[in-house]
């Protein structure tokens, strides 16, 4: 028998126990800041200093972090499996850091700032360069300057191609401290049901969508995730 094609999407829940603060906190407000602040476009062509220092101080926070044994756990499904996709709503890097390669970032990564003129990123994460100074690429002959490599509000998320089509053919469907809010992630569930899947959830509390999986953990993934995985494996 084949073995079975598992999809993992993770959402702010994992990495809020690592100590990393989440997309939104319960005012609507993100880290203090309103979302039209710090995460559209508009915002970043109306005060571009402003949205830049935010988002290197959410750079530096990186260095304060370290993965918990949900990454771990992950991780080494990653390694042991062939047949497995992990793609995450976070723009943490600790999925890496935990040992797994091969993230689907959907939503922009914070290790990486993008030129504005190529659209190239790249990894910049020296000292110097997590201050609240802008800095310009090395892609250019002239170098332009770089904005944070993240997905802001009406904007298309990354690799969707790939993403739909992993769930499109995934067996199992594991949700992982998602709260069901942002689109199109909070989808995917549905299409990975549509497509035949057995769909699951390990989550704080129950998210707006949770009447589409199969089985539902409620409770801190560091402690239920590792279990679960090991009886998936």
């Amino acid at each position: 028998m084949s073995e079975k094609r598992i999809v993992v999407l993770t959402g702010a829940g994992i990495s809020a126990e690592s100590g990393v603060r989440t997309f939104r906190d319960g005012d609507g407000l993100w880290e203090e800041h309103r979302i039209e602040d710090v995460a559209t476009p508009q915002a970043w062509r109306a005060d571009p200093m402003f949205v830049w220092r935010f988002y290197q101080a959410r750079r530096r926070q990186l260095l304060d972090v370290k993965p918990n044994p949900a990454h771990f756990a992950l991780a080494e499904m990653a390694q042991n499996r062939e047949h497995f996709t992990l793609i995450t709503q976070n723009v943490d890097d600790l999925h890496e850091r935990a040992g797994t390669s091969n993230t689907i970032h959907m939503h922009g990564r914070l290790e990486t700032l993008r030129c504005e003129r190529s659209g190239r990123n790249e990894v910049r994460m020296d000292e110097n360069e997590l201050l609240d100074e802008f800095l310009t690429c090395s892609c250019c002959s002239e170098p332009v300057r770089l904005r944070p490599d993240i997905v802001w509000f009406g904007e298309t998320p990354m690799f969707m191609n790939e993403i739909y089509a992993a769930v499109e053919q995934c067996d199992v469907f594991v949700v992982v401290g998602s709260s069901g809010h942002v689109y199109p992630a909070a989808n995917l569930v549905n299409i990975a049901k549509a497509a035949g899947a057995t769909t699951m959830l390990v989550n704080l509390e129950a998210p707006l969508n949770v009447d589409a999986f199969d089985e539902v953990h409620l409770g801190k993934a560091g402690v239920l995730l590792p279990d679960l995985l090991k009886r998936l494996a």
